[in-house]
């Protein structure tokens, strides 16, 4: 996202081939873009915990759920620009429950 790329599309065509995944996201400003476009040297995009910025988890835990992944998502943190210093962990625990719900919610194991 922060090179203006859908990440849907380039996960759906190399998907199997996916063995880790980094759960990061970013916002984009798009305002900003259509205004100043993005050699302005105004920043457009920040790097944001998942449930803060503009990517869609729940398609991309779908495509991966589809394509059998088994892994985790690793949340990185220690970058977003509100949801940092004393309200790190604020914003990790919300990206956690977040990427939960994208996922379906919790667990519930099939009745025997």
């Amino acid at each position: 996202m922060v090179s203006l790329i859908d990440p849907l599309p380039q996960l759906r065509q190399w998907v199997d081939k996916v063995y880790h995944v980094h759960g990061k996201d970013a916002t984009v400003a798009w305002d900003i873009v259509r205004k100043y476009g993005i050699r302005s040297g105004k920043q457009y995009v920040w790097h944001r915990t998942p449930g803060f910025g503009d990517t869609n988890w729940t398609d991309i835990i779908s495509i991966l759920r589809m394509a059998k992944y088994m892994g985790s998502i690793d949340i990185e943190g220690w970058h977003d620009p509100v949801y940092r210093d004393d309200l790190e962990m604020t914003g990790q625990v919300h990206g956690l429950n977040y990427l939960k719900q994208c996922r379906g919610g919790p667990f519930v194991p099939n009745p025997v």
